[in-house]
Order: structure tokens, then sequence, then C-alpha cells
């Protein structure tokens, strides 16, 4: 070997690795899906990532800003997909609710994640310590389903959906069945399961879309 080559090879092995934040984010978000907030220690995190605490701390501050970017590297790399249809003007409602429902079963029954929601599956393991945790993610249940809302709202405006259908009723409705798909896949749902379940809501789907405010599915 030269001795330009070896300089080299001395000057890599001594310069310090660069932090990737991307990385572990990816590998703090799989352990708190995992395992839940409040189980996840600090030491944890440091094993999962390969980084060291002091540059945990430098980062993200504490294990709850660790959190809190979790939470918003979930919601942009996995969640967000989800809403992606209501987005897509040349989609009828059915088609993108469809679309919705069919994408939030593939992501909680994707292999190479855990299994469920990952906002359900913490939000459920938190006790009355995490206070402020708990508020941060029903901030961000409410988002989904006010999401779902204005797409009615704004759908009703166009002329393609009755105006007397109750968007706040059907936007809860759709919310509580993704949050259940996600404790039935936490339980062993397969996506086989879950896309049946959509089969379901898609069949009731003429009669929900029109339901107003002093209506039930079965009238």
């Amino acid at each position: 070997m030269s001795t330009e080559c070896t300089t080299s090879a001395r000057k890599s092995r001594g310069r310090p690795k660069q932090f990737d934040r991307e990385a572990a984010l990816s590998k703090a978000l799989n352990l708190f899906w995992r395992h839940g907030y409040e189980a996840t220690s600090l030491a944890d995190l440091v094993e999962a990532t390969g980084a060291k605490a002091p540059t945990l701390y430098a980062e993200f501050g504490n294990k709850e800003g660790i959190f809190r970017a979790s939470v918003e590297h979930y919601l942009s790399a996995f969640a967000e997909h989800s809403f992606v249809a209501l987005r897509q003007t040349d989609l009828s409602v059915a088609q993108a609710i469809e679309q919705y429902l069919r994408s939030s079963a593939d992501l909680f029954t994707d292999c190479s994640t855990p299994s469920g929601c990952f906002m359900v599956c913490t939000s459920s393991a938190l006790s009355s310590s995490s206070e402020d945790i708990a508020n941060m993610l029903r901030s961000r249940h409410h988002l989904q389903e006010s999401t779902l809302r204005d797409y009615f709202e704004q759908r009703k405006q166009q002329g393609e959906m009755e105006a007397f259908t109750n968007s706040a009723l059907l936007a809860k409705y759709l919310v509580c069945t993704v949050q259940g798909m996600s404790v039935q896949a936490r339980d062993g749902a397969t996506r086989q399961d879950l896309q049946l379940l959509v089969d379901v809501v898609m069949r009731l789907w003429p009669q929900l879309s029109r339901i107003g405010s002093n209506q039930t599915a079965a009238e």
C-alpha cells in the first residue's frame, strides 16, 4: 500500500461517524411501536439506534423529544400515504375512501413494521403519568378525523355527496373502523382479514354516505 493510501485510510478510520437522524428515528419509531412509550428506556434507544446518549440528548432533548420526533416521522413516512387518495380529484368519494381503508389495512399488516397503527398502539399503553404525550396523540387522532370531515364537506359542496350527510359522524365512524382494524392486526389478524372488513364497509357505503344527523345505518 502506498504512503498516500495509508494516510487516507488512517484519516478515514479516525473520522467520527456522522449521526444519521432519519435512520435513528426509524429505529426509535420501531422500538416505541413494539413496546410503547413508557416501556422504552433511553438505554433501549441508545442500543437500538447505535448513537450515544449525549448525541440523542443533543439532537432531541430527552426521551419525550425522541418520541415526538418519532410521531412526526411515522406520520410523514407511513400514515400520510393513507390520505393520498383524498387528494386525488379524479377518484369518486367511494373510491377514495376504499383506497384510504385498504392502504391502512396494508400498513397495519406490513411484515416490515410492527403490527397495527403506531398511534393507536402507543396511546393504549399510556398511564396517567404521561398526560402530555397522551394529549399530543389525542390531537393527532382528532386531526385524522377532521381531515376526513373536511374532505366530506368539500365533496358535498361539489355536489358529489348528499347535502344532508353528517360529515362529522361519518368521519368518526371511519376513524373508529380504522382504529378497530389496528387492534385486530395487533391481535393477529391478517391482511386478508382486514381487507374482508373493508369489503363489508364498502358494501355498506351507499347507506353510510347518506346518513344524516337523525338517521341510523339501518334506515
